[in-house]
């Protein structure tokens, strides 16, 4: 399908200033960096030294963070304990002038955290050695389902589009569910989901990665039109009006309510650094493209390009606009 950059490039120009709330999962993504000194005398493991660490917004907090590089006004709607990476994150949050209603901080709820460990030595990149993940065990209570619930009746109609980023914690309750439902009547409403996606019949899009797509469609995807097929499945099962499976370094597939499908490569290097997070950038990108007034083909392009762009940076990352065009420009003029 022809599209040209400056199309692109003029739908990125229109990115900022749009209005999308996110409503999900929050995660503090921990980073604890350190140097390999000695194995240890009391098992046979490592003894890293500690020379810092991070607190980075993760899951649904890196989708907001993406969104926000792009220039967008973000409402985040989701759930933080009060303890230390909780206030880092509604920290950070406010340094980003996101709006900050829809955040709900709970004494009796910590907040969800990966804790990665990174060991190298002083010159070299840092490795993963150990991820510590700490999940919340109490449930959702309910005054803070129901002022979530209010605060997306109240800003319904004032945004522009809605992500969701369900990493399986539980917050997405059905009173919730059935409410974004009624919002996809008016609004587009695009779901990042791990481990539900047959839960959100009716959403506008969903953008599940390879493995995502196969759980939900139960159906084993090895080709770029064994992904297609899926991607239809899941399009007409679940009453949506578009599917992008996103496939790693095969690139992207999307299947979409025009009769189209399009099997989208990877742009730049296929020499992934880290693929952490690059669901959120492409869920962001996807989201706002479709605000700005893209057609889901054109969303999907600018998705796979900005996704290029974080898997060739460590951790969770985002991709400004300014690295999404470039890369266009680059793939544009490789391919002239």
């Amino acid at each position: 399908m022809d599209i040209s950059a400056q199309r692109l490039k003029d739908i990125i120009s229109h990115l900022k200033n749009l209005k999308i709330a996110v409503l999900g999962d929050i995660v503090a993504d921990i980073y604890v960096y350190g140097k390999p000194v000695r194995l240890s005398r009391e098992a046979p493991v490592l003894v890293v030294r500690h020379d810092g660490e991070r607190i980075l917004p993760g899951s649904a907090g890196n989708t907001i963070h993406n969104l926000c590089q792009l220039g967008a006004r973000v409402f985040p709607v989701g759930i933080l304990g009060d303890d230390e990476a909780g206030r880092s994150l509604l920290t950070q949050f406010s340094a980003m002038n996101v709006e900050m209603d829809g955040l709900i901080s709970l004494k009796e709820r910590n907040t969800i955290t990966k804790t990665r460990i990174m060991a190298g030595d002083d010159h070299t990149s840092k490795q993963q050695v150990i991820r510590i993940d700490r999940d919340v065990r109490e449930p959702l209570p309910e005054s803070a389902e129901a002022r979530m619930a209010d605060y997306l009746d109240a800003i319904g109609d004032e945004v522009d589009a809605f992500v969701v980023s369900d990493y399986g914690y539980d917050l997405l309750t059905r009173g919730l569910l059935d409410r974004l439902k009624t919002l996809a009547t008016r609004r587009t409403v695009v779901v990042d989901s791990r481990y539900r996606l047959r839960l959100f019949s009716g959403v506008t899009a969903i953008t599940p990665n390879e493995s995502e797509a196969e759980a939900a469609s139960q159906t084993s995807i090895g080709t770029g039109q064994n992904a297609i097929d899926v991607g239809q499945r899941l399009r007409d099962e679940l009453d949506l009006r578009a599917v992008l499976i996103t496939r790693g370094n095969r690139g992207m597939v999307l299947v979409d309510d025009s009769g189209n499908s399009s099997d989208i490569p990877i742009c730049g290097s296929d020499e992934i650094t880290d693929v952490t997070g690059a669901g959120d950038t492409v869920a962001a990108v996807f989201t706002a493209s479709l605000a700005a007034g893209a057609s889901f083909y054109e969303a999907a392009r600018l998705s796979n390009y900005a996704g290029a762009v974080v898997v060739m940076k460590r951790g969770s990352a985002t991709a400004s606009p300014e690295e999404i065009i470039r890369l266009i420009e680059e793939d544009f003029k490789r391919r002239s």
